[in-house]
């Protein structure tokens, strides 16, 4: 079926942009927003409402599909693409974007995403926020094409076998991670809470508010969990533990304090992502590095996540090559085309690197639940629900989306079984 029309709507996504420099540099809290003034090329405040591009693609029935532009809260960070606009950046996708897309069968979804993979403007190729939600349209495009699901189109793009059962769904408290984590525990949640431990005051100037913390997920999930309940801790930590440890990242004072939070969170697992934030990437590899091989001398069992400077597919085989990581967090939007999240997760297959589909609260309920579809497809570690800083609703968008699709290829399968019999018969 072909394309007929690609159509861009500015509009606003599901959390906000911030400054991540101007925050790690002391910028204060000012009820929600945050005192002071930014320091990264393109914002004008610290933190400003995050934009999306609502992206409708036509199709010749006259069906209208949809994906959505989205560029992750800390844009500018950490080697990513500039602040994404979505005034400036329309134009783009009804001009240059459009035209090489129209009269293109929608049934090809991987050969329509890697054009725009490839597509510069100017000489420059498209802002990875384009990429990202032009792609789910062209997924939701082709599945409706075909009459399937997303999970199936990618999956048959990629060359996977889906999973089975919902992935397990990370859950994300934002700054409320007390009251959002008590809703995950008795949602039963479980990979949790991230915990946004993003200053020194929320981590404590020796880590000792980080420890106090994660000895209350202990005994709180108990309390408030479902019967038999074995959550998988997941903390982000922004670099802190570096900022407040410094380098050499082996040693016995920074190793100890890995077996202290250990220790905080037995018998569950956790991982700590973003240990350390050091500038750029190869450098940022070399550090992860040091921290697993002083972990694994020393026995300790908590696993690393990868968040800075793993933007790009090519970062993730960086990492990945490197043994820098026992997760990857494959960061959806940073990634460009949907369908490259799918293959970053698949580098990971055969290797010691788990993958975790990330993204960012600053997404939309569209790209969230293509991105279960992803998940699904590619049988990742754990998928981030999103969008918002909430929980419950992103975690709604994202596990139902599963469940949904999951019932639905069940149904169709029967009914293929079936057939069969009958015309055996």
């Amino acid at each position: 079926m072909e394309i007929t029309g690609v159509y861009a709507t500015p509009g606003y996504s599901g959390f906000f942009f911030d400054d991540q420099r101007a925050i790690k540099q002391g910028a204060t809290q000012d009820g929600f927003t945050y005192e002071g003034e930014p320091v990264t090329d393109g914002f004008d405040e610290i933190r400003q409402a995050g934009e999306t591009i609502i992206v409708d693609i036509e199709l010749a029935d006259g069906t209208v599909v949809r994906g959505d532009c989205a560029a992750v809260q800390y844009s500018g960070a950490g080697g990513r693409d500039p602040l994404f606009q979505a005034e400036e950046y329309a134009p783009v996708i009804e001009g240059p974007v459009a035209d090489e897309l129209e009269g293109r069968d929608a049934t090809d979804f991987l050969d329509n995403a890697e054009l725009l993979e490839e597509l510069e403007v100017e000489g420059d190729r498209l802002h990875t926020a384009i990429r990202y939600g032009v792609s789910q349209a062209l997924l939701a495009a082709a599945a409706e094409a075909e009459n399937t699901t997303q999970t199936d189109i990618v999956a048959d793009a990629l060359g996977t076998e889906p999973a089975t059962e919902p992935v397990p769904v990370f859950g994300q408290s934002g700054d409320d991670r007390y009251n959002n984590t008590e809703k995950m525990f008795v949602k039963g949640v479980p990979v949790l809470p991230h915990a946004l431990i993003n200053s020194v005051e929320k981590i404590g100037e020796d880590g000792e508010v980080l420890l106090e913390y994660v000895e209350w997920l202990v005994e709180r999930s108990q309390e408030l969990g479902p019967e038999g309940y074995e959550p998988r801790f997941h903390i982000d930590v922004y670099g802190m533990i570096g900022e407040i440890f410094g380098a050499p990242y082996d040693r016995e004072e920074v190793v100890d304090y890995f077996a202290a939070l250990e220790e905080a969170a037995a018998p569950f697992p956790i991982q700590i992502e973003g240990p350390m934030d050091v500038g750029n990437r190869a450098d940022q590899i070399d550090a992860m590095v040091e921290l697993r091989e002083g972990l694994a001398d020393a026995g300790v069992g908590v696993d690393i996540v990868a968040d800075e400077w793993c933007n790009t597919f090519e970062d993730v085989q960086a990492f990945v090559d490197a043994g820098a990581a026992d997760l990857v967090q494959v960061k959806t939007p940073d990634l460009g085309g949907i369908h490259r999240s799918g293959q970053a997760v698949r580098y990971c297959e055969g290797t010691e690197t788990r993958a975790y589909l990330g993204g960012t609260c600053n997404e939309t309920e569209t790209s969230a639940r293509a991105c279960a579809h992803v998940a699904l497809a590619t049988d990742a570690a754990q998928v981030l629900a999103k969008p918002g800083m909430g929980f419950d609703e992103g975690y709604m968008i994202v596990e139902n989306e599963m469940r949904r699709t999951i019932a639905r290829r069940e149904r169709e399968q029967l009914t293929a079984d079936t057939d069969e019999v009958t015309a055996d018969d």
